[in-house]
């Protein structure tokens, strides 16, 4: 048996294992939604170039981090994440802790976010052993923005509930979620390096952060 080593591989294995059990019904339905988004001009995610918004957030311990005091320090690379419920983000965020040492080693920092509770990104950071920030962003503030966020239709709401995903219960809001997407912050708050797919399923390899970062 082979060993998947990049995040890519690790991603396409688990999607079509995934769509494998799936009802074709439910598989459509998913399939529509993401194409959908990927077709508005809802959620599309701030550029390369762009001024990075400030923000101050919390981390479960409810220690707070402020990002332009986070730059002071070096790069930041800022993920945005969907919940711990999503076996896409759980994926991605292990795959970066195991880069995290070449990160640090760089001289930048990893900061992940997503509109879950306190308690739920504890529960992601404690089950992924993470050993960098994993902030709450309650009421999606920050998401939106950073342009990412964007609202599930009705009918891919019933088929989160079919799941027994309940978005209100682990973001103690409305059923809204980020689209994925991971950006690179210089020291002067620039925006070098931005990744936004509205295909959940698809994430930016660590290796071409590392290589970004090299290039800074």
């Amino acid at each position: 048996m082979s060993i998947l080593t990049t995040l890519a591989e690790q991603l396409k294995a688990y999607n079509e294992n995934a769509v494998k059990k799936m009802p074709e019904e439910v598989l459509n339905k998913m399939v529509q939604a993401t194409t959908d988004l990927a077709q508005s001009d809802i959620a599309r995610g701030l550029e390369i170039g762009d001024h990075a918004p400030e923000f101050t957030l919390s981390d479960p311990t409810g220690k707070e981090l402020n990002l332009y005091e986070q730059l002071q320090k070096g790069p930041v690379i800022l993920t945005f994440y969907r919940g711990e419920w999503c076996p896409y983000c759980n994926l991605e965020l292990r795959a970066y802790q195991q880069a995290l040492p070449e990160i640090n080693a760089l001289g930048a920092q990893l900061i992940a976010i997503s509109p879950q509770t306190p308690d739920h990104s504890l529960s992601m950071k404690e089950k992924n052993e993470l050993a960098y920030p994993v902030l709450s962003d309650v009421g999606s503030h920050v998401i939106k923005e950073y342009n990412l966020l964007f609202e599930l239709p009705t009918y891919l709401v019933e088929v989160y509930k079919g799941f027994g995903i309940n978005l209100k219960e682990f973001n103690d809001s409305d059923w809204s979620l980020p689209v994925p997407a991971t950006f690179i912050i210089d020291q002067n708050g620039k925006i070098r390096l931005a990744s936004v797919n509205p295909d959940y399923t698809k994430r930016m390899e660590p290796s071409e952060v590392i290589n970004e970062l090299k290039s800074l």
